[in-house]
């Protein structure tokens, strides 16, 4: 069964938008199983990208779920919705319970060591909506999640997103500032995100 925190929450001090951060809203146990269970249940691909006009392979593997027929396009790549398995669904019911909010797509992130990585950018795409609203947790090796305002210079954060963390991101969160997953010098194991998200 889950164990839920639901009083540990972190209101993150940043102007213009909202984040709330759970730093333990899932055990270490049942984040272990839903670890290896997420990542032998998933059809990882690693799309190529266009970066300074040089096509790479993506510094990571990803993967999409959600409601039937849905797609999501981001960085000129067009994912198809896999059908949300048993792990993704029992996450999506009780992040949705507990934030009062509802999702119909998740975003999977596959970080396999160090050298993976998601540059700067915002969760911004027009199937988004407006003001987009989205949910990331993270399961595994604990990676630095870093922010900063698009015109403020001055405002940055970084977080420990640590096994087991969710970080909402909530009202102008994409408008206002962008995040990255950089590289890191020292090893690390693998990490799984899962960014639940609204497409309209």
């Amino acid at each position: 069964m889950l164990n839920l925190f639901p009083n540990e929450k972190i209101i993150l001090p940043l102007p213009d938008a909202v984040f709330e951060y759970y730093p333990n809203f899932i055990d270490n146990e049942t984040a272990d199983i839903l670890f290896e269970k997420i990542m032998q249940e998933t059809p990882w691909q690693q799309d190529d990208i266009i970066l300074f006009g040089k096509k790479i392979p993506q510094p990571r593997l990803t993967a999409l779920f959600g409601d039937q027929g849905l797609t999501y396009t981001y960085s000129k790549l067009t994912l198809n919705a896999n059908k949300w398995n048993t792990p993704l669904m029992f996450l999506k019911n009780e992040i949705e319970n507990k934030t009062q909010l509802q999702f119909n797509a998740a975003l999977l992130n596959f970080y396999r060591n160090e050298n993976d990585s998601n540059g700067w950018h915002a969760d911004n795409e027009k199937e988004l909506g407006l003001d987009p609203i989205v949910a990331s947790l993270s399961l595994g090796e604990t990676r630095v999640f870093q922010l900063k305002h698009n015109t403020k210079t001055d405002i940055k954060k970084s977080i420990d997103l640590k096994h087991g963390s969710l970080i909402l991101m909530k009202e102008g969160s994409q408008l206002h500032y962008k995040h990255q997953i950089p590289k890191s010098s020292k090893m690390k194991k693998p990490r799984i995100n899962i960014t639940f998200r609204s497409i309209q």
